[in-house]
């Protein structure tokens, strides 16, 4: 169980440094590519900055608190989570259409999965 919840935290700061990368500072985005993306270890990142393992794991503590607070305050991440959900919900529905309208209601559908 220890392993799927270090999974799915691991998926969600790759969601939200998804949306929220360039709003991180220069030092939080490479870290956070190295550890999250990357998977280094703190000691890995440490030895090729030459920095301390502590640094590091402040630097990738305070991305996670930063990413996390703008998913509260912007819920980018949340809401491309709801319309994939509606966009799977309006795709069987797109069956019951005349071949007209299922193409033209196929490329609403289409466009709104490419807003994010």
């Amino acid at each position: 169980m220890m392993e799927e919840n270090v999974l799915t935290k691991t998926n969600r700061i790759n969601l939200l440094f998804d949306f929220y990368e360039k709003l991180l500072t220069e030092k939080q985005q490479t870290f956070c590519k190295h550890y999250f993306h990357d998977d280094y270890s703190l000691g890995e990142i440490a030895a090729e900055f030459q920095i301390s393992r502590q640094a590091v794991y402040e630097h990738i503590k305070r991305a996670e608190a930063v990413l996390e607070e703008y998913e509260t305050k912007l819920q980018l991440l949340t809401k491309h989570e709801e319309r994939q959900q509606l966009i799977q919900q309006l795709e069987p529905l797109l069956d019951g259409l005349a071949d007209n309208q299922r193409m033209q209601a196929k490329q609403l559908v289409d466009s709104l999965g490419q807003l994010d």
